[in-house]
């Protein structure tokens, strides 16, 4: 698809590097539009890099090509992130005094605007009018979001994040693939307590997971999603028609996802969740000064919440289950995947690596989906955002 991607010029300008690599790993081939003062803030060369395509600026360039309207009948989606009072002032307006907004009037193609600007100025009569009148002709606004902004200022008008601009921008022309299906989706970690103060629990952020769920609302879903534990800001952006539940332990996630299961047409379990839990837990703070140098511990198994699921899955029900291995050799991991596969009865596993510094936390995933005899039927690397397109599209 051909994107174009508008940059003006806000603080949040480096931002737009990540938007615009994300749409390039969707496998989209991206065009960035920036205005004079988005350049001061982000380097031309960062963006062609970036983007893979020359960086455009200048409205009295390319007047052979007629760029200044080519550019946008030529695109398919246009994003402008982030947005300027000053930006969202002139599209209300219909002024096209530079590249940027002669592209955005010459297209028909969906406009996504993420805004950036502090409190006061997104809050001002006049940017609330200009955001009405351009939202009652169909442009779409991502954000802001409330959080830090420039110097001490906190407050609504902070850009919203790469992730959720490329996940809006995309479903504005997405598929409508999953109308109607009801999935169930767990993402996060599961901890189990020792005591009141302290837990035994793993590292997943639950990005990829709830990637998962919110590509799947843009696709028409009727998602379920169970999160244990996310890290702050995760579900930022996330669809109101998303139904969310909190869980904390492996127990807790057990009864809610054999709950949900019942309705679902496919589930998928991309929580990290705790093999062990302690085998009691300390109604008190467990104290130093009372246990001396050391402190042991005994542990019991946690359910196998996948293979139950398996175990009692309904006719047409599809399950595809996750598996984080640290194995750093190609083959290995693909025989540990495959064995998971077959051990516990899933349609699909997806396999990825992990380790101290690589998967956890992070923005990017580099997954290996296999099938249930352990075939290699798909590979994906890039945002965890499309991944999540590509697990379903293999789903599919």
């Amino acid at each position: 698809m051909n994107v174009v991607v508008g940059i003006t010029g806000g603080i949040a300008a480096y931002k737009a590097v990540n938007v615009v690599r994300g749409l390039v790993l969707a496998g989209h081939d991206v065009h960035v539009v920036a205005t004079d003062a988005a350049l001061r803030f982000v380097g031309r060369p960062t963006l062609e890099a970036i983007s893979r395509n020359p960086v455009y600026s200048e409205l009295y360039e390319g007047v052979a090509e007629v760029r200044h309207v080519a550019i946008g009948q030529a695109a398919e989606l246009i994003v402008v992130a982030p947005a300027t009072a000053n930006t969202i002032a002139k599209l209300a307006s219909g002024l096209a005094d530079d590249l940027l907004g002669n592209t955005i009037l010459a297209s028909n193609a969906p406009l996504i605007i993420a805004p950036a600007m502090h409190t006061e100025m997104w809050q001002n009569p006049a940017t609330v009018a200009n955001v009405a009148t351009l939202r009652s002709r169909g442009v779409r606004f991502v954000g802001p979001a409330i959080g830090q902004l420039t110097g001490s200022d906190s407050g609504p008008g902070r850009m919203a994040e790469p992730d959720e601009i490329v996940a809006a921008a995309l479903t504005a022309v997405g598929r409508q693939d999953l109308v109607g299906r009801r999935i169930l989706i767990t993402a996060g970690g599961t901890r189990e307590p020792l005591d009141p103060v302290r837990f035994i629990g793993n590292r997943s952020s639950g990005k990829q997971g709830v990637a998962i769920a919110r590509a799947a609302a843009a696709r028409g879903g009727e998602v379920t999603l169970i999160v244990a534990n996310l890290d702050d800001g995760v579900l930022s952006g996330l669809s109101s028609t998303v139904s969310v539940q909190q869980v904390s332990t492996t127990r807790e996630l057990q009864e809610a996802a054999l709950l949900a299961a019942g309705t679902a047409e496919l589930i998928v379990m991309a929580a990290a969740v705790a093999d062990y839990r302690p085998e009691t837990v300390a109604a008190g703070k467990i104290k130093k000064e009372t246990q001396g140098d050391t402190l042991e511990l005994r542990l019991v198994r946690n359910p196998d919440i996948l293979h139950e699921l398996t175990d009692s899955r309904h006719d047409g029900q599809v399950i595809v289950g996750f598996a984080a291995e640290t194995e750093p050799d190609r083959d290995a991991l693909l025989v540990l995947g495959a064995a998971k596969a077959a051990r516990k009865g899933v349609d699909y596993l997806v396999v990825n690596r992990v380790g101290w510094n690589e998967t956890f936390g992070s923005d990017d995933n580099t997954v290996i989906v296999l099938d249930a005899t352990g075939r290699n039927v798909a590979e994906a690397n890039g945002t965890k955002a499309s991944i999540a397109d590509r697990i379903l599209d293999v789903v599919l």
